[in-house]
Order: C-alpha cells, then structure tokens, then sequence
C-alpha cells in the first residue's frame, strides 16, 4: 500500500492558503497600479511580493513535505 503524499496544506490556517496568498499578492500589485499609476512604484511593490508568493506557493511546501518524508523515514 503506496502512501499519500502528505499536503502542508492541511496544517496552514485559511489566511496561508495558496488562494489567500495569490489574493493578497494580485491585490497589492492591482491595488497600486489603480491607486498610483505608475510603473516604477508598482514594479518597486511588485517584485518583493512576487518573491513572497513563489516562496510560500511552490518553495516552502516543497520544503515541508521533504522534512516530513525525511522525519517519517527516520
């Protein structure tokens, strides 16, 4: 019988789940254009949040579900 492989997802509260996460990040960048008008400003806003999402969408719960494996197999 093959294991599942587990979801970090199941652990994190509703405002650190991937769809609050790309919410909040289109939000911001959105929110500034619409607010600002510019393109140096939203760029300046942009980039950090960006960062912030791939990090917390595809890198951490790569992370996590390798430090778990790596426990369970210990």
């Amino acid at each position: 019988m093959t294991q599942k492989s587990p979801s970090i997802w199941n652990y994190k509260p509703w405002w650190c789940q991937p769809w609050s996460i790309i919410l909040t990040g289109i939000s911001l960048i959105g929110g500034s254009w619409l607010l600002l008008l510019n393109v140096w400003i939203t760029s300046f806003v942009a980039i950090p949040v960006l960062i912030w999402m791939i990090y917390f969408i595809l890198i951490f719960p790569k992370l996590a579900i390798a430090s778990i494996e790596k426990d369970r197999v210990s």
